[in-house]
């Protein structure tokens, strides 16, 4: 057994980053040969969502050899724009709103053969010290020896999420000053549509490119903006009575684009017409991005973001489940859709249900505990 005080958390180098990609590919390579998979990887780290400095692979490796292709796991961080909103303390005054840098992990990852000896677990506390503000962390406790060097373009961050698809306390458990204090659990809620016979015409609707929802997301942010400052202070909807804050990702800078590339990478899945959304011709406050998650088959549209009152999501949700019909898929998925549309949900034959997968989990590094934050917009379109 290795003693953990020895290890430590290093960006990536060239060669690490590959062999985290050759790591993976047994498990989540899914159809995709090893040539293919790497050369997604590849092509993925340059789409706007990464490029730039905005992704980094990290790796728990020894102190006295951090270049090792014998690393014990890595990870990745997306460095991402957020919003977070405080609650005004008038009714008179809207909340204040401030962008801020955020993070959003993924791709944690122990090889078989170094798996049961805690390596994971240590990476991901000491991974809030290269992604967060040190002067909102606790003491780094001294069994772990020193703190991981501070990298240029990395930390800062005011709030992480990750998605987990191993239950929820092993992410929980991962605190940056010891057991606890980790990432909490926030609404796995998704709401599901089996796609029937639907058809119409398209008056009153305009179907979207990829491109053209790229101009979309602009609006869409100023849009979440806008909102988040005129959020109640409570709301019986919320998982947090009175938030002490907000927190949402933004869907701009390829965040919510680069769904669509990932995947349909070499699949033959294809939309109709090319369309990967929809908005209202008379309302353009209503609208909806989507992806394909291709596994477990068969294939389900999967939305990504989504704009709606109560009055126009029927006439939206008709139009989505009509995409997914014409590209012969069977099953529609939102997730995250807010209380109110719930219910007009289950009167288009929607149900909603927990999920066990793919379950969003949230740290807060701001004034207060985690416990006190509210994930607004906790959409599929943060999911990386």
């Amino acid at each position: 057994m290795v003693d953990l005080a020895s290890l430590s958390l290093f960006r990536a180098t060239r060669a690490q980053v590959e062999e985290s990609w050759c790591r993976s590919w047994p498990q989540w390579g899914g159809t995709l040969s090893l040539t293919e998979y790497l050369a997604r990887e590849a092509e993925m780290e340059c789409m706007d969502h990464a490029n730039q400095g905005k992704l980094t692979i990290w790796v728990l490796a020894p102190r006295d050899d951090p270049m090792t292709l014998d690393f014990m796991c890595s990870c990745e961080a997306y460095k991402r724009a957020g919003l977070i909103a405080y609650p005004s303390s008038s009714i008179s005054e809207p909340n204040s709103v401030h962008e801020v840098t955020c993070y959003a992990v993924a791709s944690v990852f122990t090889p078989p053969s170094k798996r049961g000896r805690g390596y994971a677990g240590h990476m991901m506390h000491l991974l809030h010290w290269v992604i967060a503000s040190r002067a909102s962390l606790p003491e780094f406790p001294e069994a772990w020896g020193a703190p991981p060097e501070e990298i240029a373009g990395a930390g800062e961050g005011l709030f992480s999420g990750l998605y987990s698809d191993v239950g929820e306390d092993f992410y929980r458990s991962a605190g940056p000053g010891g057991k606890g204090g980790g990432w909490e659990t926030r609404g796995a809620v998704s709401t599901v549509w089996e796609v029937g016979t639907e058809e119409g015409d398209d008056d009153g609707w305009t179907w979207l490119t990829q491109e053209q929802l790229n101009g979309l997301w602009d609006r869409d942010a100023g849009r979440i903006k806008k909102e988040l400052a005129n959020m109640p202070v409570s709301d019986t909807s919320y998982e947090v009575e009175r938030p002490v804050a907000f927190v949402t990702y933004l869907p701009t800078n390829g965040v919510c684009g680069f769904h669509i590339p990932r995947s349909t990478y070499t699949s033959n899945v294809s939309m109709a017409g090319g369309f990967w959304g929809v908005q209202s011709s008379s309302d353009p406050d209503t609208y909806a991005s989507w992806s394909v998650d291709l596994r477990p088959l068969p294939p389900t549209l999967i939305v990504t973001r989504l704009c709606a009152s109560e009055e126009t999501f029927p006439g939206l949700i008709a139009k989505i489940k009509q995409a997914a019909k014409r590209s012969r898929i069977t099953k529609v998925e939102v997730w995250g859709l807010r209380a109110g549309l719930r219910d007009v949900a289950e009167r288009t034959g929607g149900w909603t249900l927990i999920r066990n997968e793919h379950v969003p989990q949230m740290v807060w590094y701001g004034p207060g505990a985690t416990e006190n934050i509210e994930w607004a917009y906790n959409e599929k379109f943060g999911w990386c």
